[in-house]
């Protein structure tokens, strides 16, 4: 539809079929058969704007969302077709890795693929937005959304964000139903909640803002995402959602954004409980005032806009340019000529887990787990004496003991893949039988993920497991059996970690350590067995001291998705060669928190050598993470050569070369995650001891040596500086190429 006739649509509707278009309601609002709108009567919508309303959530499946969209266009004056909106976070139906996870891949290239793949998936079941990527900087791990965030730092987020843009919106506006908008989230600084609770207060200097949380979202609008999602958190006292300044002023004046803005749900209702507006009509006016076009499921923009709109509160001019944004993106999507775009019950079941998608999802899975710990085992000879050498790989014939909750558990797909299934689930007991044989493979819960104390504060947990608390006599029973598998085989595998349900939204802990009686099924373990591989699920950071030190290979594999199982099996036997880094810093302990490594220097460092305590240290746990951030082992071993710059004198206008030479000194083909840091001396502000500038993968078979080259350009030395001015100041920058964000810097040069 041209331009000129959208504008006549527009000036067609009636006030409340305007006001329609920006009220989104859930799912629940469609009655049992999907044939016709229903009224909610917390939302009090009266039945004519009901009728209107501009989009749904998490209504999906071809056959459904045919449906629904019929009867609605049959209701409908003017035949504008319905937004199918849902949350599809890392997969459809095909589930991949968690976005944590995906962030230690150091592969944006990876993650486009990924989602353009649930795009497919996605818009085959009728999607037409998704309400991903989540660009948020994470550097607390007790906050529960960890799992949906790529990680804690900005350069890396901010390729990740216009990767999946890219991804997801792969095809949209061609002839052909392809590509899905998407939707990034939340705007702003959601991932820096007080206290890491969830929902809290976000309280910042705009230079952090600007710095370090705003370049990630930016980076999403740069790709030309075409929708942005309102945060729950504060900024400068200001709930996001009525806040001018950050969704009109930097969003679509200093950025240009000119797509559709959407609350989270129920977010302008929330103005009320923060403070911030006195009723529901007070906060649809600033809502409206800051460039909220689409209310999610809440009756505020229905029930108090005509009346804002009489009173002459908010002008109609400002309701249009929302209406006409909405309408811009039903037709980008070609809505108008096919209201039911690309839902398709042939294509779902030909994409749906197919094969090529379960072989990426095992590809990412593989690409995105880490090996923490890999020690040095002594086996007795067949003649008595001793040969050193890696636990990982596993050799073939060895007889495995998979112990754990997660030893023979589907739940590997998260907290927030609400559209997988996790029947589809390879489990870690299947794969390892695939490899080593029924014969040499015996397995044991030995312990439950949690124990019936730890669900107190939320009593829904344990119905959500669709599970019941071991008696006394049962968890003797179980740890008992696990302890003479353990016995009995070469090797045991414990599957352990987090419980799906301890993490996403609301999954916020004061507590890090393995829940329930896993610590101690590791203990008693560690006592019976020849050697013990950790495998840890998860999807945040957790305090792994004793878990290192008890086991003599860890391996993070977070909550690794549909073919996890397949994927986890590939690494410990070899097949695969671990290649991911950690994109979160991983803690000694919670108290730590926040914990990152792009940290300001203090005017009293602590270099962790002087027993004196009036530096800025703890006085019972170092202050450096347990393994930091880019952290991460392969069956391969590289080294690295000191770097050589091509000068030590940079001129604004003239790039600086920054190379090292990388050394495969194993026996292995494997790929390198070489990460480029920098560090600015001095400014006019403290600057971070450290921040990363550049990565590249490099493959290296072995014995190969390549040599790796970065360069350096003044933009890549910019900050906000004492004036709130975004340039480089000149004077000394230190630079290391390095194979994680621990190590120290290596040569100096001088901007001039």
């Amino acid at each position: 539809m041209q331009e000129n006739k959208l504008q006549e649509l527009l000036d067609s509707l009636s006030l409340t079929e305007k006001i329609g278009q920006l009220v989104q309601v859930p799912g629940e609002v469609l009655n049992a058969e999907g044939q016709e709108l229903g009224v909610r009567e917390d939302l009090g919508l009266s039945e004519e704007l009901a009728r209107n309303v501009g989009s749904t959530l998490n209504v999906v499946g071809a056959q459904r969302v045919k449906a629904v969209q019929k009867a609605y266009l049959e209701r409908s004056r003017h035949k504008i077709p319905l937004l199918f909106m849902a949350d599809i976070i890392y997969g459809f139906r095909t589930v991949f890795p968690i976005p944590l996870a995906l962030g230690c891949s150091f592969d944006p290239q990876l993650l486009e693929r990924l989602c353009e793949v649930t795009s497919e998936e996605s818009v085959a079941a009728g999607a037409h937005v998704t309400f991903s990527p989540m660009v948020d900087l994470v550097r607390d791990a007790r906050w529960g959304r960890c799992l949906e965030s790529t990680g804690e730092d900005p350069y890396m987020n901010s390729l990740y964000a216009a990767a999946m843009v890219k991804g997801f919106q792969k095809g949209l506006g061609e002839a052909k139903p392809a590509g899905m908008a998407s939707c990034v989230k939340h705007f702003a600084a959601y991932g820096a909640p007080e206290g890491g609770r969830d929902y809290n207060t976000v309280d910042m200097s705009e230079r952090r803002l600007r710095q370090e949380y705003l370049p990630s979202y930016k980076a999403g609008v740069d790709a030309g995402c075409e929708m942005i999602m309102t945060s729950f958190n504060t900024v400068d006292g200001i709930p996001s959602t009525g806040n001018k300044w950050l969704m009109n002023d930097v969003l679509r004046e200093e950025w240009g954004f000119d797509g559709v803005v959407i609350t989270d749900y129920a977010a302008i209702a929330e103005l009320v409980l923060h403070g911030a507006a006195e009723d529901q009509k007070e906060a649809a006016r600033l809502a409206m005032e800051a460039g909220v076009d689409i209310d999610m499921c809440t009756g505020c923009y229905a029930n108090y806009l005509e009346e804002l709109l009489k009173e002459g509160k908010i002008d109609e001019g400002m309701l249009d340019k929302a209406v006409m944004r909405i309408l811009r993106l039903k037709n980008k999507l070609g809505l108008f000529e096919d209201p039911y775009r690309g839902a398709d019950e042939a294509e779902e079941a030909r994409l749906f887990l197919c094969e090529e998608n379960r072989r990426l999802a095992r590809e990412a899975a593989v690409k995105t787990m880490v090996l923490l710990e890999n020690k040095q085992w002594m086996p007795r000879s067949a003649g008595g004496t001793y040969a050193q050498e890696k636990t990982l790989p596993l050799k073939k014939g060895c007889r495995i003991a998979v112990i754990g909750p997660y030893a023979d558990n589907q739940d590997a797909l998260g907290m927030w893949a609400i559209h997988g299934n996790k029947e589809n689930v390879v489990t870690l007991k299947a794969a390892l039988e695939e490899v080593a044989g029924k014969e040499n493979v015996t397995s044991a819960p030995g312990c439950e993920t949690l124990l019936e104390k730890d669900y107190r504060d939320l009593p829904f947990m344990m119905e959500q497991m669709g599970t019941q608390a071991w008696s006394t006599e049962k968890r003797q029973q179980e740890m008992e059996r696990a302890e003479k598998l353990a016995q009995q085989a070469d090797v045991a595998v414990l599957a352990l970690g987090e419980a799906v349900v301890q993490g996403g939204e609301g999954g916020s802990r004061t507590c890090l350590d393995l829940p329930g009686d896993q610590l101690e099924l590791l203990r008693r373990v560690r006592e019976k067995a020849a050697k013990v591989v950790v495998v840890l699920f998860g999807g945040r950071p957790l305090v792994l001291d004793e878990v290192g030190r008890l086991s003599d290979a860890l391996l993070e594999v977070w909550f690794p998705g549909t073919e996890g199982g397949h994927a986890i099996a590939d690494v410990l036997f070899g097949k695969e060669n671990p290649s991911g880094r950690l994109s979160m810093s991983m803690p000694r302990r919670v108290g730590q928190m926040p914990l990152y490594y792009n940290h300001f220097r203090t005017g009293r460092p602590y270099d962790g050598t002087t027993p004196n305590r009036f530096f800025s240290r703890y006085t019972d746990c170092d202050n450096e993470p347990l393994y930091p951030y880019g952290y991460g082992l392969s069956y391969h071993r590289a080294e690295y050569s000191p770097v050589t710059l091509s000068s030590h004198i940079m001129h604004r206008e003239s790039p600086l070369t920054v190379k090292a030479d990388i050394t495969n000194t194993g026996d292995m083909a494997g790929v390198e995650a070489v990460q480029l840091y920098i560090r600015d001396v001095a400014g006019s502000v403290v600057r971070p001891v450290k921040e990363l500038k550049g990565v590249q993968l490099v493959s290296l078979e072995a014995g190969e040596t390549k040599t790796v080259e970065f360069v350096i350009t003044e933009d890549m030395l910019r900050f906000y500086g004492k004036d709130m001015e975004y340039r480089s100041e000149a004077g000394k920058f230190q630079v290391m190429v390095a194979p994680h964000s621990g190590c120290e810097m290596q040569a100096e040069f001088i901007l001039e």
